[in-house]
C-alpha cells in the first residue's frame, strides 16, 4: 500500500506529536503532510519532509497560525491525497477533513473532536475574553461553521479511534460514530520505577486555566505542613506565584532530567484537569509515584482509584480546595496500600509497543474490511422499492 499520513500542524512536541511519531514507526515509508511544519527537533518526524498547506505562507504564521484557524478547513483540502491507499489522520483540529475517494481507506486517530467547537466553546471564549462584543459574535460564528464541517467530514471517515473511552463518547456526541479505543504511547521505558519517596507532593503542566494548576498551589497553601514542588511555566505564572506560600517550591520549566528526578522521588503526583488522556499521571506512575487526581476525564482510565484491587491512586470528584484536601487525606491514611510496582504495572499497559501493536490491529482490519465490499442485498433493495411505490 501506498500511505499518507496527515497531521494538524507540526510546531512543539507534545502529546499528539509522540503518538504520531509512533504512527510514523508502524508507516515509515508514508508521506508525511501538515498544515504548517515550524517543528525544530525533527526526530517526531523521524527526519522525514513534510508537505505544508499555503497557510504555511501566510505572514506571521510561525506565532499567529492559530489566527488561521478559519481557513484552515479549506486549507487541509487541497491536499491531493489520491495516489495513496490508506490516508491515516492524527486530529485534533482539521486533519480528518482530508478529501478522500470510495476506494481509499481513510483510519483518523482522534485526539479529541474539536474542543473550542464544541462542548469547550463557552470556556474558551471565556478564557479568551470574547463573551460579548462585535468579536464575540465573529468568533461564534466561525466556530458555528467550523463545527458543521467538523461533523460533516466525519463520515469521510472509514474508522475513527479514539485515544480513550472519555474522547470516544465525546466523538459520539459531536459525530454520532462508534470509535475504538486505541490509548496513546507513553515512553514508560524513559522512567525507572523508585520505591523510596521524599516527603513532597509533585505538579506539574503548563500553567493555563484548564490545568488548574491554581487550584493545587491554592490548597497547599492552605495545609503548611505539607511541601509542594510546583514543575511548569505559562501565561498564569505571575498568578501562581502571588499564591504560594513558603511550603510551595515554584521551579518554573525545568529539562526532562529534573523532572523525571521529581516524579521518581514525589509521595505523590497531583493532578486537577479534566483531560482527554493525560500523559504525565501515566509517567508519575511509570516511576512508582501514586496520583491524586480530578476523577473525570481521562484520570479514570487511567488512576486505579483506592478500594479496588491493586489502587495507584485516588480520585477527588471536585475542582474544589475542599474536594483535594479530603482526597489528600485519604492517601496519607492508605498511602501503604498504593505501592510502586501496582503503580509501575498499571503504567505499563500504556507503552509504545502495545500502542503500536492496538493502532496496526485497527487499521489493518479497516483496509481489510474496505477490501471486501458487501454483496448486493436484493431483499433489501425490494423493500425499499416497496416502500417509495
Amino acid at each position: 500500500m501506498k500511505v499518507a499520513i496527515v497531521h494538524d500542524w507540526l510546531v512543539v512536541s507534545g502529546g499528539a506529536e509522540k503518538v504520531l511519531q509512533q504512527i510514523i514507526e508502524c508507516f515509515p515509508d508514508a508521506d508525511l503532510f501538515s498544515l504548517v511544519d515550524f517543528l525544530e527537533d525533527r526526530s517526531v518526524v523521524r527526519g522525514k519532509s513534510v508537505q505544508t498547506s499555503f497557510v504555511q505562507k501566510l505572514p506571521f504564521a510561525r506565532r499567529r497560525y492559530r489566527g488561521y484557524l478559519p481557513l484552515m478547513p479549506l486549507a487541509v483540502e487541497q491536499f491531493d491525497l489520491t495516489a495513496y491507499d490508506l490516508v491515516i489522520t492524527s486530529s485534533y483540529a482539521v486533519a480528518k477533513g482530508v478529501l478522500v475517494g470510495p476506494d481509499q481507506t481513510h483510519v483518523s486517530y482522534v485526539h479529541s473532536p474539536i474542543r473550542y467547537a464544541w462542548d469547550l466553546q463557552h470556556q474558551y471564549l471565556r478564557e479568551a475574553r470574547l463573551t460579548s462584543g462585535p468579536r464575540s459574535w465573529a468568533a461564534r460564528l466561525v466556530l458555528h461553521r467550523l463545527r458543521n464541517w467538523d461533523a460533516r467530514t466525519a463520515n469521510g471517515v472509514d474508522q475513527l479511534i479514539a485515544n480513550s473511552r472519555f474522547v470516544a463518547r465525546r466523538i459520539m456526541k459531536a459525530y454520532r460514530r462508534e470509535a475504538a479505543v486505541v490509548p496513546p504511547p507513553v515512553d514508560v521505558q524513559a522512567f525507572e520505577m523508585h520505591a523510596n519517596k521524599d516527603d513532597f507532593y509533585l505538579t506539574a503542566s503548563r500553567m493555563v486555566p484548564y490545568k488548574r494548576m491554581e487550584l493545587i498551589v491554592e490548597a497547599f497553601a492552605a495545609t503548611p505542613e505539607r511541601r509542594l514542588v510546583v514543575i511548569g511555566d505559562g501565561p498564569q505564572m505571575a498568578e501562581i506565584r502571588a499564591k504560594a506560600k513558603p511550603n510551595i517550591t515554584i521551579m518554573g520549566y525545568q529539562p526532562f532530567e529534573v523532572l523525571r528526578d521529581h516524579m521518581q522521588r514525589a509521595r505523590a503526583f497531583v493532578f486537577a484537569a479534566e483531560e482527554d488522556f493525560g500523559i504525565a499521571v501515566v509517567e508519575a506512575q511509570a516511576c512508582g509515584t501514586p496520583v491524586i487526581a480530578y476523577g473525570k476525564g481521562g484520570a479514570l482510565e487511567t488512576v486505579i482509584p483506592y478500594g479496588e484491587p491493586h489502587p495507584t491512586g485516588v480520585h477527588f470528584h471536585e475542582q474544589t480546595v475542599a474536594s483535594m484536601h479530603a482526597a489528600i487525606a485519604l492517601f496519607e491514611q492508605h498511602n501503604a496500600d498504593i505501592t510502586a510496582q501496582a503503580c509501575r504495572t498499571n503504567a505499563e499497559r500504556f507503552s509504545s509497543a502495545i500502542f503500536r501493536r492496538a493502532f496496526m490491529i485497527e487499521v489493518m482490519r479497516t483496509v481489510a474490511a474496505h477490501a471486501q465490499p458487501q454483496p448486493f442485498d436484493h431483499e433489501a433493495a425490494d423493500r425499499l422499492r416497496l416502500k417509495v411505490g
